[in-house]
C-alpha cells in the first residue's frame, strides 16, 4: 500500500515516514524543501533500511503533482506540506493563505481526479484560539488568532464541505499541541532556519552554544512559576498517531477530529529544569515581555483519541529531553 506524505523531508514528516516504513507502507514524499532538507530523506532510508520515492516539487504546482498520482498508486495521502511560523504569517498572510490553503485545494482535485479518497490532515491546536478553560476538547469553539491559525481553521472548513458533497471520502484532522523530541537514534529532529520559533530547539541551541542564551517571554502569568505552561508531545508519540489515524481512514468513511497531545502541561521553567538535568548542561535565560496573542496555559484533553483510535502519547518529558539533546549534539548544525 502507497502513501504520499506532502512535507514529508521537514520535522514531522520525516518521523512520520520512518513509522510508515516500519509498519510496511510504501511511501512516496513531496516536498519543496523550502523549510526542510533532503538529508532528512537519506536519513530515514538509514534508519529503516528501506527506500522511499522522493519529488522535490511545491503542491501549489498543479501539473507536477499529477505526475505523482499518475506515476504511484496512491491509496491515501498524509497532508503536512505547510507554511507554519506564527509571526511570519502576521508579516506575509498572503504567501499563508496562498500556501496553506490553495495548495490543499489542489491536492484535493488531484486527488479526486485518481480517486483517492483517503487523508490526514495536520491541523493546530492554534485553531482553538485563546480556550475558556483546559484541558481542551475538540468540541470547543473554535477562533484562530493569527495568519498561520487561520489558514489550519479554513482547511479543516474545506474538509467538512468536501466530505458533505462527497461521502466516500474518508478524513482525519490531527489538532497537534506542541511536538518536541525526536527519533532516539538521533540522526533525525527538529532543524529549525535561523533563530527558532519553538521553544525546545532555542534550548538545545543554547546548550550546544550556538545561541548565548534563551528569552523567556512572560513571568506574569497565572501558573505554577509566572511563564507560559503548553502540552509538549514527543515526536514519534504523534507520529505513531497518524499511524492510528491512516488505519482509521482505511477501515471506516467520514471526518473526525483528534486531539493529539499529552493531556499535561509544563511551564517554561519546568521545561528547562528538566532538559537541564538529562543533559548535565545550564541553560541560561533572561525574562522578556509577553508576546502578543500568548495564553497562559493550554494542553489537550486527548481522551478521544484514545477510545476511537487506540493511541495514547507513552513517552514523558525527561525523554522528550533527552532525544532533543541527544539529535542536537550529534548535529550541532541541524542537517548542514
Amino acid at each position: 500500500m502507497t502513501i504520499l506524505v506532502t512535507g514529508g523531508a521537514g520535522y514531522i514528516g520525516s518521523h512520520i515516514c520512518v513509522e510508515l516504513l516500519q509498519h510496511g507502507y510504501e511511501v512516496v514524499v513531496v516536498d519543496n524543501l523550502s523549510n526542510s532538507s533532503f538529508e532528512s530523506i537519506k536519513r530515514v532510508k538509514a534508519i529503516t533500511g528501506k527506500d522511499m520515492k522522493f519529488y522535490q516539487i511545491d503542491i501549489l504546482e498543479q501539473e507536477k503533482l499529477d505526475l505523482v498520482f499518475s506515476e504511484n498508486t496512491i491509496e491515501g495521502v498524509i497532508h503536512l506540506a505547510g507554511l507554519k511560523v506564527v509571526g511570519e504569517s502576521v508579516q506575509n498572510p498572503l504567501q499563508y493563505y496562498k500556501n496553506n490553503l490553495i495548495g490543499t485545494l489542489v491536492l484535493c482535485e488531484v486527488m479526486d481526479k485518481y480517486n483517492v479518497k483517503k487523508m490526514v490532515f495536520s491541523s493546530s491546536a492554534t485553531v482553538y484560539g485563546i480556550p475558556k478553560k483546559v484541558p481542551i476538547s475538540e468540541d470547543f469553539s473554535l477562533g484562530a488568532t493569527n495568519p498561520y491559525g487561520r489558514t489550519k481553521l479554513m482547511v479543516e472548513e474545506v474538509l467538512r464541505d468536501y466530505y458533505i458533497s462527497n461521502h466516500n471520502w474518508s478524513i482525519v484532522i490531527l489538532r497537534y499541541f506542541n511536538p518536541i523530541g525526536a527519533h532516539p537514534s538521533g540522526k533525525i529532529g527538529e532543524d529549525p532556519s535561523g533563530i527558532p520559533n519553538n521553544l525546545m530547539p532555542y534550548v538545545t541551541q543554547v546548550a550546544v552554544g550556538k545561541l548565548k542564551e534563551l528569552t523567556v517571554f512572560g513571568n506574569d502569568y497565572p501558573t505554577v512559576d509566572g511563564t507560559g505552561v503548553r502540552d509538549y508531545i514527543h515526536i514519534v508519540d504523534l507520529a505513531k498517531g497518524h499511524m492510528k489515524a491512516l488505519e482509521k481512514t482505511m477501515t471506516s468513511k467520514g471526518i473526525e477530529v483528534y486531539n493529539l497531545g499529552t493531556g499535561i502541561g509544563y511551564s517554561v521553567l519546568e521545561i528547562i529544569a528538566a532538559f537541564e538535568k538529562v543533559s548535565g548542561r545550564k541553560i541560561p535565560y533572561k525574562f522578556a515581555e509577553r508576546r502578543a496573542g500568548d495564553i497562559a496555559i493550554c494542553y489537550a484533553n486527548p481522551l478521544k483519541a484514545k477510545i476511537d483510535l487506540g493511541w495514547i502519547a507513552k513517552r514523558g518529558i525527561e525523554e522528550m529531553c533527552a532525544d532533543s539533546w541527544n539529535w542536537q549534539s550529534k548535529n550541532m548544525n541541524g542537517y548542514s
